[in-house]
């Protein structure tokens, strides 16, 4: 495949779940580095670095914690990257292949749960920073978060990259001198840095939901790749998109264990960064929750940008989507809506037992992931053919039940591995004192299981249908292409 040269469309974004033909193929592979650094270096992930230290961990077994759990996640997570710039798709639609046309729902509907319910934490988060700081008052500022969030995600892909390029330049100074003055000013509890305060059940808990929060990020990845031309190597998209993703998620996640650990039971997200702020120098607090707002802004643009094209990959399951800007509006539109509505109606209480329903959210995408990695990389080796993924009648079918057998087995052996909390704490996590291993299971368990259900598939046979449709792939492509 050869890329051209030949100028893009501009206005909003006028491509949602179809394939990006060749004539609009741009950007530059190091743009994914801002993207995902900024995607984590925002304060709603902060939260994830607190699981060990509120269990009773040590600090310093934390930050281990946080580090490797980053590490192991990211690592599945940016090999998604890659299928961007391959397939000219979005994450979510290239479920067919494993799922079936419509077995596909069955990651859908979860994905998009994840995309609005995350936004109500991240719009409650903003609300909070601004009414700390400017005042008028938190759901006002909700409204206003989602308002902004939904125009940056209706003009779509161009201004999210750019958004998040000059936030991450503007983030290194604001939190670097925040970060600075945590380490310097702070003052932390006898025992933090001792290495011999090692504990399993703290340790497991930190790592297990730092590796699962990266994880969760396989299902954007595509979404903001898919435009780059499809001659970049795989190894460079995956080491822009791990690096800044993991850099980002240690950044915050450490800041988070860093400001649990010194403000103790007193901590709250918003209170606890004004605070250690104000010790760098008298209202500097106010500065970084300010410049936090702008990361949560951000953040709710990617969901909603990521929850329309769910939506519309779940609509077309029934009925083909025509992909217009109306239908993206509109999608938009509904997941801030249901965000919007959410944070407005959340109590304290609500945001306790959602966020422990979110975290089983996120167990959902372990299976996934490893389905959809073991086909992309090993199975189908990148070979695919894309018109069949938008035919109700192809050869991938309506129901892929490879994938769904793999991915049902694969969160089966999870359950009794899991612990969410007050939620539910499976008997093999009780047996262990709350530690979760279910990632160490479900990840093996439903990518060999996918492999050896797969053998059968005749992959040669689909390499010559996608050779065979590729020319027409483009020129339908283009002429579905909006004045």
């Amino acid at each position: 495949m050869t890329t051209t040269s030949e100028p893009r469309v501009s206005g909003l974004e006028i491509r949602s779940i179809d394939y990006v033909p060749l004539s609009e193929r741009h950007g530059k592979l190091w743009h994914l580095g801002p993207l995902w650094f900024m995607s984590n270096a925002q304060i709603a992930t902060l939260a994830v670095g607190l699981i060990s230290i509120t269990e009773g961990g040590n600090l310093i077994w934390s930050l281990i914690a946080i580090v490797a759990g980053t590490l192991l996640g990211t690592f599945f997570m940016a090999f998604h990257s890659a299928q961007g710039p391959q397939l000219g798709l979005p994450q979510m639609i290239q479920s067919r292949p494993q799922f079936g046309y419509v077995g596909a729902l069955l990651v859908w509907l979860f994905a998009y749960v994840q995309y609005a319910g995350f936004n109500v934490f991240n719009t409650i988060l903003a609300g909070e920073a601004l009414h700390t700081t400017v005042h008028g008052g938190t759901k006002m500022w909700v409204a206003v978060v989602t308002v902004v969030g939904f125009v940056i995600a209706l003009v779509g892909y161009d201004v999210i990259h750019k958004a998040e390029q000059f936030l991450t330049y503007t983030f290194l100074v604001v939190f670097g001198i925040f970060t600075v003055g945590v380490l310097a000013t702070l003052h932390y509890p006898a025992g933090s840095f001792d290495l011999g305060g090692f504990s399993w059940t703290p340790f497991l808990a930190q790592f297990g939901v730092v590796a699962g929060y990266q994880i969760s990020w396989a299902i954007y990845v595509s979404d903001y790749s898919r435009y780059l031309p499809p001659d970049v190597t795989v190894r460079k998209t995956f080491y822009w998109t791990y690096f800044g993703s993991a850099l980002g998620g240690v950044w915050l996640m450490t800041l988070g264990a860093l400001l649990a650990a010194w403000a103790g039971k007193d901590f709250d997200t918003i209170r606890s960064i004004n605070a250690a702020g104000d010790k760098v120098f008298s209202g500097f607090g106010a500065i970084v929750l300010l410049f936090a707002t702008l990361g949560l802004v951000s953040v709710t643009a990617l969901n909603m940008y990521g929850g329309s094209l769910t939506l519309i990959s779940a609509i077309d399951s029934f009925k083909k989507v025509q992909p217009t800007v109306s239908v993206r509006a509109l999608t938009i539109g509904l997941t801030a809506v249901l965000s919007l509505v959410g944070a407005m109606a959340a109590t304290a209480d609500f945001l306790t037992n959602f966020n422990n329903f979110l975290l089983l959210v996120l167990y959902l995408f372990i299976p996934w992931t490893a389905v959809n990695l073991m086909d992309y990389y090993v199975v189908r080796r990148g070979h695919y053919a894309i018109a069949e993924i938008f035919n109700p009648h192809g050869m991938y079918g309506r129901w892929g039940w490879h994938g769904i057998i793999s991915y049902l087995v694969g969160f089966g052996v999870m359950v009794p591995f899991f612990s969410v909390g007050t939620l539910y704490v499976g008997p093999i996590a009780h047996a262990m004192d709350g530690a979760d291993l279910s990632l160490f299971v479900g990840l093996p368990v439903a990518g060999l299981l996918y492999w050896w259900l797969s053998r059968s598939i005749d992959v040669a046979a689909e390499i010559r249908v996608a050779e065979a449709e590729a020319e027409g792939l483009e020129a339908a492509a283009n002429e579905h292409r909006e004045p």
